[in-house]
């Protein structure tokens, strides 16, 4: 079981150097909850976007003149969509010149953008923990979250350093799952910590 023991002991060893961050991570949140800043993204329908696209790739080389004179052309042949585009993006609630948006897009996106889709990135495992970190994540959660000094992220340092035996026989079942990757496994621990943290604030 050594190799477990050194998997407890690398989950603690980087979880305490990533607190050596949290001081100045504490000030940036403090400054942060200051705002309350909505962004919005104004994004062109599938539909349009195809033919927008389209557009662009057949007159990928033209120079500017050239590009401009043909996408006037095609403003008039597509007025529908275009327009209907245009009323959308507004009673979304955008501000700006939608043409203008249309054309940077086709002009300075679209057509550099390669046809060529990538590989869907392969996902990762599934990992299954057992109910007893859960119980124990609950319990050490419910019993530190009244401190002003409490957070998911130095909560989950103290909960690793006070939990050695839940956290011995979690890991030990995620080796039996063919998982013995240490940061997998400590982002999935730390993942699910912070999953229950934000489920029991919420049932409040």
């Amino acid at each position: 079981m050594a190799t477990i023991d050194n998997q407890i002991m690398n989950i603690k060893l980087e979880e305490k150097e990533e607190s050596k961050e949290y001081k100045e991570e504490e000030r940036e949140e403090e400054v942060n909850e200051d705002f309350n800043v909505t962004i919005f993204r104004f994004k062109f329908t599938e539909e349009f976007m195809e033919e927008l696209y389209s557009f662009s790739k057949i007159h990928q080389y033209d120079g500017r003149k050239d590009f401009k004179e043909a996408w006037e052309i095609w403003t008039e042949a597509y007025s529908e969509i275009v327009e209907s585009e245009t009323e959308r993006l507004h009673h979304l609630g955008y501000e700006g010149d939608a043409l203008d948006k249309m054309f940077k897009s086709a002009r300075y996106y679209f057509r550099k953008k390669s046809p060529i889709k990538p590989e869907p990135k392969q996902r990762r495992p599934y990992i299954n923990v057992t109910h007893d970190i859960l119980a124990a994540m609950d319990q050490h959660i419910a019993a530190s979250i009244g401190s002003d000094e409490y957070q998911p992220k130095n909560g989950f340092i103290s909960f690793c350093i006070n939990n050695e035996a839940v956290l011995k026989q979690t890991i030990s079942k995620i080796f039996e799952q063919g998982i013995r990757d240490a940061v997998t496994i400590q982002e999935k621990l730390k993942k699910t910590y912070k999953n229950r943290y934000f489920l029991l604030i919420t049932k409040k």
